[in-house]
């Protein structure tokens, strides 16, 4: 016998379709709102678009630990509730294939991806943090070549002020420039231009050149008359801002920027301050406990993918959304609080999760070793009995008012 059957090929080709169509679904919906707001954020700083879609890449990891176990359980959930509402389900049973044996396939991709996702929270996703961060940071700073905006003032090195009409050709050409230069001596330069461009000074990274064509220069003294000088070319050196270097990955104590491995070291390290080490052993174990759920979200699937028989109810694929969205937050909430200390990372964390592996391990039991035994049996039977009543109600609205009964005597009133 065959370790996989042309039943578990069966069954990963319906698991497989849903899962990828779900996980990219997922992870576009989490990033459209970020992408709104990045592009938001990028025209106010007057930075390239394209850093942009570098920033979205470094966020795909973060949601992608979302993303996969939620395509994970939905694309088996999926499966299964597709053979139960086609009666496959119930020829499989019958010739004695069990859940835990139908379960294979979906344990081979569930462990496949619990590895994966090991791979991003423990070493991937600190990185792709650290690297948004960094970008956000020189994106601020104007290291990315940050844009002057088109219309108003701006300030370099506090002694120049400018002031640009126009961008043409994607900012190499300027039209209508104002400069307002000063010095330390009190003397200060205006300059008006009809058109300029900015060069680059390979000896001098730190200083551009603003080659300005067609205008005049004022030039201010104190305690003597101003002078006016007309030209046809100038050039305008600009010293750059200095840049500072970005800090080092964890720097903030930002315990989700470290790998694995440092979270271990700086957690059981007791040379350092305690509050250090609660922050790492809580980060540690918020990791830890994401992916170890991923190992109980095939039982979850089962349990909550049979419908009641004689019923295509698919209030299981609601509760399975919201209980693993749910616990997601719950964790995310246990870890914050544990970190500041009040609470035990180990008892905040792992704590919810055995009250979770309980509930989904009596609610797969119920599903397939109870004899017609349902996981949510009671919430479906009062979604229907809602339904029923929701239902009566709208009948009776389009019925309009109740007519006098035939024979009935009826009088009006003058």
């Amino acid at each position: 016998m065959t370790f996989i059957s042309a039943i578990d090929r069966y069954i990963f080709r319906l698991v497989l379709m849903p899962m990828i169509g779900i996980f990219i679904l997922a992870a576009s919906l989490l990033m459209l709102d970020k992408m709104l707001r990045l592009f938001d954020f990028v025209a106010t700083q007057g930075g390239p678009v394209g850093i942009v879609f570098k920033m979205l890449a470094n966020l795909l990891p973060e949601y992608a630990s979302l993303a996969i176990p939620l395509g994970l359980m939905l694309g088996i959930l999926l499966a299964f509730r597709k053979l139960a509402t086609s009666s496959e389900l119930d020829v499989m049973r019958a010739v004695g294939l069990s859940y835990t044996r139908l379960l294979r396939v979906p344990y081979i991709i569930a462990i496949s991806l619990a590895l994966l996702n090991f791979a991003i929270v423990g070493y991937l996703q600190p990185l792709a943090r650290y690297y948004y961060e960094q970008l956000e940071y020189e994106l601020k700073s104007g290291a990315l070549g940050a844009a002057i905006k088109v219309g108003e003032f701006t300030t370099l090195k506090d002694r120049v002020a400018l002031r640009i009409e126009e961008s043409r050709d994607d900012g190499r050409r300027l039209i209508g420039i104002f400069a307002r230069v000063a010095n330390e001596k009190g003397q200060v330069l205006s300059i008006s231009a009809r058109e300029g461009t900015f060069l680059a000074l390979e000896e001098q990274p730190d200083t551009i050149i603003l080659r300005l064509s067609e205008g005049q220069i004022i030039q201010d003294m104190p305690g003597a008359q101003p002078r006016i000088l007309t030209f046809t070319r100038h050039d305008l050196p600009i010293d750059l801002p200095a840049i500072e270097r970005f800090r080092t990955r964890g720097a903030e104590d930002d315990r989700r920027e470290y790998l694995l491995p440092e979270l271990l070291r700086i957690g059981w390290n007791k040379e350092l301050p305690k509050a250090e080490r609660v922050a790492s052993q809580a980060n540690f174990n918020y990791r830890m406990v994401e992916v170890v759920m991923m190992l109980l979200l095939p039982l979850l699937a089962v349990a909550l993918a049979i419908p009641p028989k004689r019923s295509t109810s698919s209030l299981g694929l609601f509760v399975s959304i919201v209980l693993v969205v749910a616990y997601h937050k719950v964790n995310q909430y246990a870890a914050d609080v544990a970190s500041l200390g009040r609470i035990n990372p180990v008892l905040g964390l792992w704590g919810p999760f055995t009250a979770v592996a309980a509930l989904i391990l009596w609610m797969y039991y119920r599903v397939a070793y109870v004899p017609g035994g349902q996981a949510i049996g009671w919430l479906e039977k009062g979604a229907e009995n809602v339904m029923k009543k929701l239902k009566s109600l709208l009948r009776r609205r389009r019925r309009g008012p109740v007519l006098p009964a035939l024979g009935e005597n009826t009088s009006e009133t003058l």
